[in-house]
């Protein structure tokens, strides 16, 4: 029973937290977003403090299920593990917890984080892991579909779907998240949950109260005839048959020896119960009861830790231009998010876990090549501009990184202010008229003026109002200059209202 109800949550979580980086509507975000904010590392960062006690306490309740039915990446290394153990069974053995990997790599997270190495947090971050393979791997295998679904529909009169670009946001990204799974698929098929007792920061972390939770898989000596089927089934190595003892510490609370077990010797109990006393129908009963009893806390134990941040969140959903590709320009400071308050708060709170990335329906977030703030989101403007209507990336930020904003905070916070390029501009380079950019600016940041005020039919230049532009983008992109635009924006480190 304990297994089932392991699975089934674990299932429903995986595929929603899975087609949040899918989602590419906000549709599902207004229903389950919440869902990624319960993750341990992003609501610390976010400092959602009841999101924290209340898996802290659940692990001290019910030992580690965060990791078998919450966390993503826990849960695909389930799978992986899963699908090898159909081929092989019976391949795990006992070996003793590696304190100095272990300890080592959870201290060299903590040093990474205060020191403002990001890079190191992000990489090891077990949520920004699954989010990165989620976004650069499975994504496009999604949104192909999806557009195989449009060709067929737009074919039959029918606009239940629409295409969608696929492209790389990130080359080098990509290639992480391509690494970063090969590995832990690797590690997860040999051995189980050898990435969560050895590398995970998290585990780690939530290790030390799983030591002490009330309710543990515990053996009846009694009834142990020390055939190791428990020890052979156990992917996280933490089971000990000769002493009769568990490793609480590694222990995920999956199940898979109390169903392996043939002489009841394992049960998931709040306390050792003695079995002299009892004739085989009462514990056959007692059983029953006990499973009934899990049921019901584990499953109330996941649906108390989900209200906590479940909420009607209205979903507001920003358009898509068409346009030729264009090559960025050089920006001496990059544009964050509104939102993000500052390119501080973003490096500090942002792990990069590509959600942003993911739900911008824009085209202008991708993580960034920046050693310094690699792989958070940064802004470019070459596929789209960040629309004052659109406020997702604040919606779906589960770190605090951006913050939540209203649509009349998205029209009035200035993360930028566009540059005019002489040497690019069509009026000069081709004699032609123009303004693309004054016409298309939500605020009125630009004035057309002429290059020669003596002459009533002179050509006119744009002049840009800095301290009325806010950043958007929208003349850089819709500039018509090829391949680089006649204006583009300049990043503020520190953003402000106008």
């Amino acid at each position: 029973m304990l297994k089932k109800i392991r699975i089934t949550l674990a299932t429903i979580v995986f595929i929603i937290v899975t087609l949040l980086f899918f989602d590419f509507t906000g549709t599902l975000q207004h229903w389950f977003g919440w869902i990624a904010k319960i993750q341990f590392l992003p609501a610390l960062l976010a400092l959602n403090v009841g999101i924290v006690v209340a898996l802290i306490v659940i692990t001290i309740v019910f030992g580690r299920i965060y990791c078998s039915v919450i966390c993503p990446l826990g849960i695909m290394q389930d799978i992986i593990s899963a699908i090898h153990g159909k081929i092989k069974k019976n391949r795990f053995s006992y070996s003793p917890e590696k304190k100095w990997l272990r300890y080592g790599m959870l201290v060299i997270f903590v040093v990474a984080f205060i020191a403002g190495i990001n890079i190191i947090v992000s990489l090891l971050a077990p949520y920004s892991s699954y989010g990165r393979i989620a976004g650069n791997l499975l994504q496009p295998i999604y949104i192909g579909i999806n557009n195989l679904l449009a060709y067929f529909a737009e074919r039959m009169d029918s606009y239940a779907y629409y295409s969608v670009d696929i492209w790389i946001k990130s080359v080098s990204t990509f290639i992480i998240a391509a690494v970063t799974f090969i590995i832990i698929a690797i590690l997860a098929w040999r051995n189980g949950r050898t990435y969560c007792n050895t590398i995970c920061p998290v585990g780690t972390v939530l290790s030390f109260f799983a030591r002490f939770s009330l309710f543990k898989i515990r053996f009846t000596p009694e009834k142990c005839v020390a055939c190791n089927r428990c020890v052979k089934n156990c992917k996280a190595a933490a089971i000990d048959v000769k002493n009769h003892s568990i490793d609480y510490s590694r222990c995920v609370v999956c199940g898979n020896c109390i169903g392996k077990c043939h002489e009841h010797g394992l049960k998931y109990t709040l306390k050792i119960q003695s079995q002299t006393a009892k004739t085989a129908a009462n514990s056959s009963k007692e059983n029953k009861v006990d499973n009934n009893r899990r049921a019901f806390l584990v499953g109330a134990a996941i649906a108390t830790t989900s209200a906590i941040l479940a909420q009607e969140e209205k979903q507001v959903q920003g358009g898509l231009a068409v346009i030729e590709d264009k090559v960025a320009p050089n920006r001496n400071t990059k544009t964050t998010p509104p939102g993000s308050l500052s390119a501080q708060n973003m490096a500090k709170h942002c792990t990069a876990c590509q959600l942003c990335v993911s739900a911008c329906p824009n085209g202008v977030l991708r993580p960034s090549t920046d050693l310094s703030k690699f792989m958070q989101p940064t802004m470019s403007y070459e596929r789209g501009y960040c629309r004052p209507e659109c406020t997702r990336c604040s919606e779906v930020c589960p770190t605090g990184a951006i913050k939540r904003i209203s649509l009349e905070d998205k029209s009035s916070i200035q993360i930028g202010h566009a540059v005019w390029i002489k040497k690019n501009c069509i009026p000069i380079t081709d004699g032609q008229s123009c303004g693309n950019c004054a016409v298309h600016c939500p605020v009125n940041a630009i004035t057309m003026i002429p290059i020669n005020p003596d002459d009533e039919n002179s050509l006119t230049i744009p002049a840009v109002n800095e301290e009325r532009c806010i950043g958007c983008g929208a003349c850089e992109n819709l500039c018509p200059a090829r391949p680089f635009s006649a204006i583009y924006v300049e990043g503020h480190e520190v953003h402000k209202f106008v």
